[in-house]
């Protein structure tokens, strides 16, 4: 019954992680066809992307403006910016109108991400509850099922805008269960810290951080036209893709803290980034479907418990003063990758080929296995 009570305590951010993972899913399974839409080359696509993400890089940082003029309604209108801005993606006719239909969601995925987060580590500490796994778990799986979903319409001949008018509803009834008084404490303010903070040490986790949210999402953004353009699969096959990394990142992350009891968390993080490496360079070199998404199952295992271990590592080597203040500074420089990364493989894919992008991402990882996380483990040990 633990679990049902964990749900009911988390319910109003909870369901601000399912409205970005149906919304995000929705429109990552419809990519290929959207892109086609509008008649984009991988690098215009690519740009696009990445002026949209500056959006929400922006509206994390409005956030708490957000919070404080708008209180309980502030969640329900960032759920609102998503659902209207998706749909307006799905009947885009160019690039310029899904380029500020990509930005008004992403500006709404960006409050909803930090007041979901936020409330939850609040109703952590007020009720003694772990609860960001079990969230942060349900949204992968929300993703995954999502994805399967708009797969399985688009292979029915759905078109975007039907697709998303569904999300649209789905994410109006959501915005009913987040109405409510449900206040965090004041996000503090990202340029003040404790004299004694580590600054070196908190980039350093925001780095991880960023490497994680550039697998994830770049993976997640071009694997149904990695199976479908590549691998000539079809609209469902292609889907399967996102919705695979969905459903292994919810298992992995669900299945982290166990892990977690058995090996030292360094040597965790070091195995996740690289299997994680392993399986998207696997999937990127794949000559068949199954190869892909075999590759794609352990790249989503190995990302998946990355960015909720480094987060939870920010809040813990730093007073408690200054803990919100690292984890949102950490947060901030991750969020920003989640959607960096889908452009950032479109600029490579443009030059070099969609498959060389995957390996780009897998030589990341290889690098942060290899630098970072040394780097983060001997800074630790010095303040133990």
């Amino acid at each position: 019954m633990s679990i049902f009570n964990d749900l009911w305590i988390s319910r109003k951010p909870l369901a601000g992680f399912v409205v970005i993972g149906i919304g995000w899913a929705a429109y990552f399974a419809q990519m290929p066809v959207i892109k086609a839409g509008v008649g984009a080359s991988d690098g215009a696509y690519g740009s696009v992307v990445l002026l949209a993400a500056l959006g929400a890089v922006a509206a994390m940082w409005l956030a708490p403006l957000a919070d404080r003029l708008a209180g309980s309604w502030a969640l329900p209108i960032g759920a609102g910016a998503v659902a209207v801005g998706f749909l307006c993606a799905g009947a885009a006719g160019g690039l310029l109108g899904l380029m500020l239909a990509l930005m008004l969601s992403s500006v709404g995925s960006g409050v909803v991400d930090v007041l979901v987060n936020a409330r939850l580590s609040e109703k952590e500490a007020r009720h003694g509850r772990q609860l960001m796994n079990l969230n942060h778990g349900i949204y992968s799986f929300t993703y995954a099922g999502t994805a399967l979903i708009v797969g399985w319409a688009r292979e029915a001949g759905w078109s975007p805008v039907e697709v998303f008018l569904v999300m649209f509803v789905l994410i109006a009834l959501l915005c009913l269960v987040m109405l409510g008084n449900d206040t965090a404490p004041p996000i503090p303010d990202m340029d003040e810290a404790p004299a004694a903070f580590p600054h070196m040490l908190v980039w350093l986790m925001g780095l991880l951080v960023l490497t994680g949210f550039l697998a994830e999402a770049g993976t997640e953004g071009w694997s149904a036209l990695h199976l479908e353009r590549t691998l000539g699969g079809g609209p469902a096959q292609g889907a399967l893709g996102p919705a695979i990394l969905g459903l292994t990142m919810g298992i992995g992350r669900l299945g982290g803290h166990a892990l977690a009891r058995f090996l030292p968390e360094m040597i965790l993080l070091v195995c996740a980034c690289l299997l994680s490496a392993f399986g998207i360079v696997l999937a990127g070199a794949a000559s068949s479907l199954m190869m892909a998404y075999f590759g794609f199952a352990l790249g989503g295992l190995g990302i998946s418990v990355v960015v909720p271990m480094v987060i939870a590592l920010a809040g813990r080597v730093v007073e408690p003063a200054a803990r919100l203040t690292a984890i949102s500074r950490v947060s901030v420089l991750g969020y920003g990758a989640f959607f960096l990364g889908p452009p950032l493989m479109g600029l490579v894919s443009e030059g070099w080929g969609l498959r060389v992008s995957f390996y780009m991402i897998g030589a990341l990882l290889v690098l942060a296995a290899a630098v970072l996380v040394p780097v983060i483990a001997a800074q630790v040990s010095r303040r133990a």
